[in-house]
């Protein structure tokens, strides 16, 4: 996975995930997918607005496509040597 930018020094790294399919849902989609740590993991995405069946084919076949960094906000802010500790764990997970 391409490496993304660090969203602020508050956020933490909790996946990199490599979806593998996706499957259509009444009101979105239901990503499966694969992550850096080799585990299986599962995101649902509900969409407020109604979608054609062609643009819901469209969507699905991008989203099959895609790769997902999800970062979560630390409960307390990080001194900076925390956060270059995390950076630099990440990036030899990386390797």
């Amino acid at each position: 996975m391409a490496p993304s930018s660090k969203p602020g020094d508050d956020f933490l790294p909790v996946a990199d995930i490599e979806v593998t399919a996706v499957e259509p849902l009444r009101s979105g989609f239901r990503l499966t997918g694969k992550g850096r740590d080799a585990a299986d993991y599962r995101l649902e995405m509900h969409l407020d607005v109604p979608v054609d069946p062609r643009t819901r084919t469209v969507l699905g076949e991008l989203l099959a496509q895609t790769e997902w960094c999800l970062w979560r906000r630390a409960a307390r802010s990080l001194n900076p040597n925390q956060s270059r500790q995390l950076d630099r764990s990440r990036t030899r997970a990386e390797r």
